[in-house]
């Protein structure tokens, strides 16, 4: 009982850790807003001048704004990583959630000569969602499977029934991922990313997992990876 006693006053601290990181993150995020913002105002002022000096201010500029745009995507990432334990979860349609995230990268995959193809299981049963989360997520690993593609392919999205739910596959021909990868992949702050955070690809599994879902890595250096992620049906949650 004691040991429990423990386990539950370690997770309060964690929790009130948590939030407050959370809540840190959150008010960084405004004045950094505020600071690109005002640099790409700046940018625009100096592109209008001809000279050697403004196109040296204009690369330090440019510089300010990348890394703006890295802090923010960090603290977007550590939000989401923080934000995951009052997830409202309602039934919703797997098909439809991951189609909306595939629409939104088909341009991208265009200009990198991937082809997206959609194998969907027109039967598929309702899971328990929460739509924001969950399509953070989805983009998340989809995103990943382009960048392993920069001389194009084929993206591959499958959803099936399974014995436990239902199933989906991301399956790219991209470049594959060593053992040692596969092996630190969803480690908090781990990247072999040039500006990655780390943190992608964690906060993915974590809100995975707070939807009940499990999330398994096949990957093969030269010939590609597949995710697939198995949610219960919702009587199993």
């Amino acid at each position: 009982m004691e040991a429990q006693d423990e386990l539950d006053e370690l997770r309060k601290q964690h929790n009130k850790l948590a939030s407050l990181a959370g809540e840190l993150a959150h008010e960084i995020k405004n004045p950094l807003s505020i600071i690109r913002m005002n640099v790409e105002l700046l940018k625009e002022d100096v592109e209008s001048i001809d000279s050697p000096e403004a196109r040296r201010a204009e690369r330090r500029i440019n510089t300010v704004i990348n890394q703006c745009s890295r802090l923010e995507t960090m603290l977007n990432d550590f939000l989401r990583f923080t934000r995951l334990s009052n997830l409202e979860l309602k039934a919703g349609n797997l098909n439809q959630q991951i189609a909306q995230v595939l629409d939104f990268v088909e341009p991208q995959a265009q200009k990198q000569n991937v082809e997206i193809v959609r194998h969907f299981d027109n039967q598929l049963p309702s899971i328990k969602m929460d739509p924001q989360t969950l399509e953070a997520a989805l983009l998340n690993l989809v995103k990943n499977a382009l960048e392993a593609m920069p001389e194009g392919g084929t993206l591959l999205a499958r959803t099936r029934i399974i014995r436990t739910g239902v199933a989906l596959d991301l399956i790219d021909t991209g470049c594959g991922m060593s053992a040692n990868t596969l092996m630190n992949l969803f480690k908090d702050f781990y990247t072999n990313k040039e500006g990655g955070t780390g943190l992608g690809l964690p906060t993915a599994k974590k809100i995975i997992e707070a939807h009940g879902a499990r999330i398994n890595v096949h990957s093969e250096l030269g010939r590609g990876s597949q995710f697939t992620i198995e949610f219960p049906t919702p009587r199993r949650i």
